[in-house]
């Protein structure tokens, strides 16, 4: 089983090669679904890992439609993180319909190609339209891999699904699972032929603030712990 694991600091990315895991998926805004994070931030995790860290690609929150100006934004930043080491990058992109744009996602995958990157088809699928069809034009556009949980809140709620998606990737892609993954439901997941989980693993921090600065988290590294210590 391969792990990912969905960062936002340099301390999670310290702990989460602690622990064995393949691929980081450093983001900022975790609370928003994951946005860009800093090159600051990207330059450190990549010199203190030695998990491959895979980047989000994703310039604003809301859904995942994005503007011309946005595009070009997103096919900077991915020629950005190849200058700071980045080993991969995440994004993807739905048209006005719900499903998959070719068009745009091309634009962006032919950056990454270009480049030597990874590439993860974020969980956009899981408010795509059609996932299945959607599975197909994410393996035909050349992503390495897709993140999903089956449409579903939790990924273990969407086994069915995931059945279905596996069954179209027909092992030409990675289908890796994500969403409420926990020590839990990790064995659960893993019967159903899924290699790969993702997770995020933090806690909250209470700071007792006056004014409503937003929530600070540190590492849960007892879930990491726990998770891939089932395997």
């Amino acid at each position: 089983m391969d792990f990912e694991i969905c960062i936002d600091s340099v301390e999670a990315a310290i702990i989460a090669s602690k622990y064995g895991a393949k691929r980081v998926e450093l983001c900022a805004s975790l609370n928003e679904g994951g946005l860009t994070p800093s090159m600051a931030m990207i330059e450190s995790c990549v010199k203190t890992s030695t998990a491959e860290v895979y980047v989000m690609i994703r310039p604003s929150s809301g859904g995942f439609v994005y503007t011309d100006k946005e595009l070009l934004i997103m096919k900077n930043d991915i020629k950005a993180v190849k200058g700071i080491g980045a080993h991969g990058v995440v994004f993807g992109i739905l048209d006005e319909k719900g499903e998959v744009d070719i068009k745009r996602n091309m634009f962006l995958m032919e950056s990454a190609k270009k480049f030597g990157l990874g590439s993860t088809f974020h969980r956009a699928i899981d408010v795509c339209s059609d996932p299945v069809n959607g599975i197909e034009a994410i393996v035909k556009l050349g992503f390495d891999r897709v993140l999903t949980s089956g449409q579903q809140d939790k990924a273990i709620n969407g086994i069915n699904m995931l059945l279905k998606m596996m069954a179209t990737a027909n092992q030409r892609i990675e289908v890796m699972a994500g969403s409420g993954v926990s020590s839990l439901n990790a064995l659960e997941l893993a019967r159903t032929g899924i290699n790969a989980l993702h997770f995020t693993a933090r806690i909250p921090i209470n700071e007792n603030l006056q004014l409503d600065m937003g929530q600070k988290y540190t590492v849960d590294e007892e879930k990491i712990k726990a998770i891939i210590g089932k395997f």
